[in-house]
């Protein structure tokens, strides 16, 4: 049987304010969901391990999993320094507002500008809203070959395809 490898891994979550950044972080991490909303202030980073299966082996994966607040204003002053050493990202929009749909394209043109042709996952948040969704599996998947990414529709609150999609950046990011 062969030796389990370990790396440490960085990955960013973009997207704009209230998309669900945070919430699809705290199901990831520590499987639980609350939906009261709070803002996120400045980055907050957390840690989760995961095993996965490589072409040279099992490989420990520590995720390190960055958080930053979506405000268009404050981007700009933290880019850089968010983004710099990044191995994926999620760009993520809420599916009840198609407008964070469009934004998506310049928080992954931004990491791209600083961490090169990195993998990046969209990710339609709140799908368990279904009377309310304004985006299409169409409209997601259009946005996600203009980039060479794969999507998913995810529900913090369900747990709908959030543990598939951080699995699916590590493997992507691992080669």
């Amino acid at each position: 049987m062969a030796e389990e490898k370990f790396t440490k891994l960085k990955y960013c979550l973009l997207g704009e304010g209230a998309v669900g950044k945070t919430s699809l972080i705290r199901r990831f991490v520590t499987d639980q969901f609350d939906d009261r909303y709070i803002t996120t202030i400045g980055t907050k980073v957390s840690k989760k391990t995961v095993h996965t299966e490589t072409d040279e082996g099992p490989m420990r994966v520590d995720m390190m999993i960055w958080d930053i607040m979506g405000q268009q204003g404050y981007r700009n002053m933290l880019q850089d320094s968010y983004f710099s050493g990044a191995a994926g990202a999620f760009a993520i929009c809420d599916a009840t507002r198609v407008d964070t749909l469009t934004s998506m394209q310049s928080w992954i043109d931004g990491i791209r500008n600083v961490c090169g042709p990195i993998p990046v996952i969209l990710l339609a948040n709140k799908a368990d809203l279904t009377d309310m969704t304004q985006i299409t599996p169409e409209d997601l998947d259009a946005a996600a070959e203009k980039n060479g990414a794969s999507s998913y529709f995810t529900s913090a609150k369900t747990r709908a395809n959030v543990e598939k999609s951080f699995l699916d950046l590590v493997n992507k990011s691992l080669g």
